[in-house]
């Protein structure tokens, strides 16, 4: 927070905090003002004169503030493994699969909103794009150059590969920990591998 941003205060700090944990965990739809009121121990009135509406305290908690924070934070994590030179794609894909599930382990009450809320508030997925994705895409999409000059990845476009990379990683890792994590999953070295015979399959030249 920089020195011309107002500082919370206490009863701000709790709402907000509340306001994220009933949020990833009933949904945005789920969560009255009134019980984040009663769990922050604060009422309900005051929410509504620091934030206004149920959406203004949505959009504080994921502020551009926030995104700016969150961002660097993706970026770094993700350059952990974008940064490493990988002899074959399929090991990429493991080693990204692994990255991402640490992490969202690791933020699962602010990813649970994003995902969860993205899709029902333009402004979220414009911050996101702002903040996180385009240096990522730039970024992946030479890493996939470099597998399509080794012959390993099929010459298609590198955005259309990045999509069918990233959904299928995001999608199996979203639905293990976030939606479904009480399904009935094999093993994440199995669900991994299955992943990797699926792009395989689509994206690798057949010989």
């Amino acid at each position: 927070m920089t020195n011309n941003e107002p500082k919370l205060t206490k009863k701000q700090i709790a709402i907000i905090e509340t306001a994220t944990e009933l949020f990833a965990e009933k949904g945005y739809a789920g969560t009255s003002t009134n019980e984040i009121a009663h769990k922050a121990s604060v009422s309900e009135g005051t929410i509504f004169k620091h934030f206004k509406s149920k959406k203004g305290l949505l959009m504080a908690i994921v502020s551009p503030m926030t995104m700016k924070l969150f961002a660097p934070m993706i970026k770094k994590d993700l350059d952990k493994v974008l940064d490493q030179e990988f002899e074959y794609f399929q090991d990429l894909v493991r080693a990204m699969i692994d990255n991402r599930k640490a992490f969202i382990q690791n933020n699962l009450p602010m990813l649970r909103i994003l995902i969860q809320e993205i899709p029902f508030h333009p402004e979220l997925k414009e911050q996101f794009i702002e903040y996180i994705g385009k240096d990522i895409f730039e970024k992946i999409g030479q890493i996939i150059k470099y597998y399509q000059d080794k012959g390993q990845l099929v010459e298609m476009d590198q955005k259309t590969i990045i999509r069918t990379i990233a959904s299928s990683i995001l999608s199996y890792i979203v639905a293990r920990y976030v939606l479904l994590p009480e399904a009935d999953w094999d093993s994440e070295e199995i669900e991994t591998e299955r992943i990797v015979q699926i792009l395989e399959n689509g994206l690798v030249p057949k010989n």
